[in-house]
């Protein structure tokens, strides 16, 4: 068989599980042994060098350029005894990726001697281009000059031979031009604001942070068929192609076995992973057929982040090896589960304690309710911003897909929380609380624990799902980065924590009972945010009925939902706290915009190339199958024997040519819309109509090749089919 289906096909099934040579150690002997960790510093730094470095590290403090000269001579040493040769600061530009620019460590000396250097003002500050990466006007084209700083509370690391040291990434004018500059902004900010009020009840709490739990979903396709599919190469998804017979109505590939061949490239990058000190616990068969997971044991938000870009990373370059390619798209294909990137969650004490999980005390209790409830208000109060946080043109395709939550947000807590929130709701009035009242309630609270013991329901149609001592964001897409929704959720939480406090302090200065005001101020917080709570089914059309009585917003496509980038609250809130200024946030808005068009852009291109190139000559060339076919029977059978005979391919030949007309059509029609939509100047404008006035022909022109792809010869089809990309492993 000549066709390149079939010779992919052929490839793809040749392809047995690679020999992974793993080291047999246990995982810790060599766990985080290509990273500049706290026990390589240890080994390689002076003991007051160390001492400072980490003190610096703990504090958030300048490190001085001594010791910054003192790190780096630590830390080329210690590369270069792993083998690395070059060095590179690893950043995070707003197209989503990472970046690095590699130099060599070696630098001729006088006397034409080779030296290895790298001094602190190299490991300090670097000057990469920044002329062709995102900047949504922040910069000219022209005014190439950006900054990448090293950021020392994320450790360095060798990939390959090279030396990553994650660093921000700025513009001449200090303008934040990555995701990392505005997180450690909303890390310090939360410390601040969450250390103030823990201070009400733990006097031992002098510092708080933010903490995440990634899950990484993913599809895997054999690398031929990949190569064989112009839109999965060029889009991350499928354009076209017919549902197969089976997908995953029998729920057979959830926490199933994992076949031998995933298995050898989730053995190896799992061994890649933990030698990059990435805490990776969890791996299992997903929904859909080849869509897995994995995840890692949760840590400080920063290196969190961090580490899932890196996965990222990893994870391409083992699957080439083992002949895969990795779809993060969260949507590749239609018909069966979409994927999605779990962000659980929550804040952490120098003590020790998860401030969302429940002490055994009543003192202890209040201190939950009181950063559960705020958490509530922070997410009622903005979750326009947490929708256009999300928004994507590929998480649009992923979104109220009966798969995972809608774009409508909302809070699940369980019945039993619920019941306590009404409980304090109830019990708390407007009057001063008898001593009485007061002890039942904090009796009542002391039975928290208990509750959030027994509490083991969860529901996976909702947004963000209270998990026991977590929120869990479910609707951040497979392809994003974490960056921006942690950014969010700190910084609603931060402010919503410094409104809480400002308003007790008022309330005590007034002579009212600490304990009592804050239970009096909470009960008014619940009462506020109740529309935001939702226990039941997020998929269910009742539901978008029921939210629009409620006032909460349902934007459902990416341009809508970005409005609330720039909105007045949003700049106020970012401005506030210093972590975007006004130009920043609408840079920001003008990116995601623009990516939003340049994507539907690539698609409809993509989509047209496939129906001129691939559809339609196929589809032509089975009809003239099918006409010399009934010719042949004309010649040889009788009229009444012809006219029974030829019903069928008659039949096929007519449907054949209804479905190459309306494709042209459409194909055309799709191309002057796309026309019109790239003469549009303002960005938003431009992604708005590619939303309503390009992107309908996709599923328009996809029908009629689907149509098509049952009706012509299996043999004559030149592309991989779903059947064969899903379940080829």
């Amino acid at each position: 068989m000549s066709n390149r289906r079939f010779t992919a096909i052929k490839e793809a099934l040749s392809h047995l599980p690679l020999d992974v040579n793993i080291n047999k150690a246990k995982v810790s002997e060599y766990y985080g042994i290509n990273v500049f960790n706290d026990r390589a510093m240890r080994e390689y730094l002076p003991d007051d060098v160390y001492k400072s470095i980490s003190q610096n590290i703990e504090k958030s403090k300048t490190i001085e350029n001594r010791v910054a000269d003192q790190v780096a001579s630590a830390m080329r040493a210690w590369a270069i005894s792993k083998g690395a040769t070059h060095y590179t600061h690893w950043f995070l530009p707003l197209n989503g990726a990472t970046a690095e620019k590699h130099d060599a460590f070696y630098s001729p000396s006088s006397d034409n001697r080779n030296i290895e250097q790298f001094d602190g003002s190299k490991l300090a500050q670097q000057e990469p281009d920044a002329s062709s990466l995102p900047s949504g006007g922040l910069r000219n084209t022209f005014e190439a000059r950006g900054y990448s700083a090293w950021d020392p509370s994320s450790p360095a690391f060798i990939l390959e031979n090279t030396l990553c040291i994650p660093t921000i990434f700025v513009s001449y004018t200090g303008d934040a031009l990555d995701f990392k500059t505005p997180l450690l902004k909303t890390l310090n900010v939360i410390d601040e604001v969450a250390t103030d009020v823990c201070q009400l009840f733990d006097r031992s709490i002098t510092h708080v942070f933010s903490t995440l739990g990634w899950e990484q979903e993913y599809f895997l396709v054999d690398d031929a068929l990949y190569h064989a599919r112009p839109d999965l190469v060029m889009t991350g998804r499928t354009l076209l192609g017919h549902a197969p017979a089976k997908g995953q109505q029998l729920e057979d590939h959830y926490f199933g076995a994992i076949a031998p061949r995933v298995r050898a490239f989730m053995t190896e990058f799992e061994f890649e992973a933990w030698k990059l000190g990435i805490p990776v616990k969890t791996r299992h068969n997903e929904v859909a057929p080849n869509q897995f997971e994995l995840a890692p044991v949760y840590e400080e938000a920063n290196i969190a982040i961090d580490h899932n870009q890196l996965v990222m990373v990893l994870m391409e370059k083992i699957a080439r090896k083992h002949r895969f390619r990795i779809l993060y798209h969260e949507k590749p294909f239609a018909g069966v589960n979409g994927s999605g990137k779990h962000n659980n969650w929550s804040l952490a004490t120098n003590t020790g304690k998860n401030l969302l999980s429940p002490g055994h005390t009543p003192k202890t209790n209040l201190l939950f309710l009181t950063f559960f409830v705020n958490f509530i208000k922070a997410v009622y109060r903005h979750s326009d911003l947490l929708r256009a946080v999300i928004a994507s043109a590929g998480n649009d395709h992923r979104l109220g897909a009966n798969e995972a939550p809608p774009a409508i947000i909302s809070i699940f807590i369980g019945s039993q929380l619920t019941k306590v929130l009404e409980d304090l709701e109830k019990k708390v009035k407007d009057r001063k609380m008898t001593p009485d009242e007061k002890t039942e309630l904090k009796l009542n609270i002391g039975k928290i624990p208990q509750i959030i013991l027994d509490n083991t329901d969860r529901n996976r149609t909702s947004p963000m799902a209270f998990t026991g001592n977590k929120f869990e964001f479910r609707a951040v897409g497979s392809s994003a980065n974490c960056g921006p929704a942690m950014i969010v959720l700190n910084s609603i939480l931060a402010e919503q924590l410094g409104e809480f406090k400002a308003t007790l302090d008022k309330a005590m200065e007034k002579g009212e009972d600490k304990d009592e005001a804050i239970f009096r101020i909470l009960r008014d917080y619940i009462i506020e945010s109740k529309p935001i709570l939702f226990e039941g089914n997020n998929y269910s059309e009742e539901w978008v009925i029921e939210a629009e009585k409620r006032g909460l917003s349902n934007n459902k496509n990416t341009p809508d939902a970005l409005k609330a980038y720039v909105s007045k609250s949003t700049k106020k809130l970012f401005a506030k706290h210093n972590i975007f200024t006004e130009k920043e946030l609408e840079a920001r808005w003008e990116i995601r915009n623009e990516n939003y068009a340049k994507v539907i852009q690539i698609e409809s291109r993509v989509l047209g190339d496939l129906a001129g190139n691939h559809i339609i000559p196929t589809a032509i060339k089975y009809q003239n199958t099918l006409v010399e076919n009934v010719k042949g029977l004309k010649e040889i059978l009788s009229a009444e024997q012809f006219e029974k005979q030829a019903e069928v391919q008659n039949h096929i030949i007519g449907k054949i040519s209804e479905h190459i007309i309306e494709i042209r059509k459409d194909v055309k029609d799709m191309i002057e819309k796309r026309k019109e939509a790239n003469v549009i100047e303002e960005a938003d404008k431009m992604a708005l109509f590619y939303c309503n006035e390009v992107k309908p022909y996709l599923d328009k022109i996809r029908y009629h090749v689907d149509k098509l792809e049952i009706l012509i010869d299996d043999e004559m089809w030149t592309l991989p089919k779903y059947r064969e990309m899903l379940f080829i492993k």
